[in-house]
């Protein structure tokens, strides 16, 4: 019997309305996918980052769900917040390899962040949540496959390589 999964939804509430519209997308998707999950909210999409890698070193969970919104000002707060918490989130999934779905919503306004969180429209939280299960997947294929890589070359029978014998291209 294998065990539930468990993921992490880390929140930035800033702007709530957006934030309830992509958390009940996300955890729509996830319960539906039948993985146990928790929610946590943190003070802005800077934090994000931080709960997460606070919580892969706790333990505990098998992936993570980022979200949040953050809608263009008058100043440069918008690019270093937009930058940083993109950046964060990748480190954690390149370097630690940790199953992380970003749907922290980056917009010119708060119309478009509203097309982008509602479960009728774009359904971002649903798409990071998607991101998440996939990811996860992948690991636990190579978790499967005795931890090698998983491998994405394409099958031989069907594609001709430059130079193979047969081949078309000069």
């Amino acid at each position: 019997m294998t065990e539930k999964k468990r993921v992490l939804v880390v929140v930035a509430p800033f702007y709530r309305d957006i934030a309830d519209m992509l958390t009940q997308g996300c955890i729509d998707r996830l319960v539906e996918a039948g993985v146990e999950t928790v929610v946590r909210e943190v003070p802005g999409a800077l934090e994000v980052p931080i709960a997460i890698r606070i919580a892969a070193e706790n333990g505990g969970f098998d992936g993570y769900v980022a979200l949040g919104c953050v809608i263009r000002g008058e100043t440069t707060h918008y690019e270093t917040v937009c930058n940083d918490s993109s950046r964060g989130l990748m480190e954690l999934g390149t370097r630690q390899g940790l199953a992380i779905g970003n749907g922290i919503l980056t917009v010119e306004n708060r119309e478009q962040a509203v097309v982008r969180a509602d479960a009728t429209q774009k359904n971002k939280g649903a798409g990071a949540a998607d991101a998440c299960l996939s990811l996860m997947a992948m690991r636990d294929e190579g978790a499967r496959a005795g931890n090698r890589a998983p491998t994405f070359l394409p099958d031989s029978e069907h594609i001709q390589m430059a130079g193979s014998s047969g081949s078309n291209i000069g």
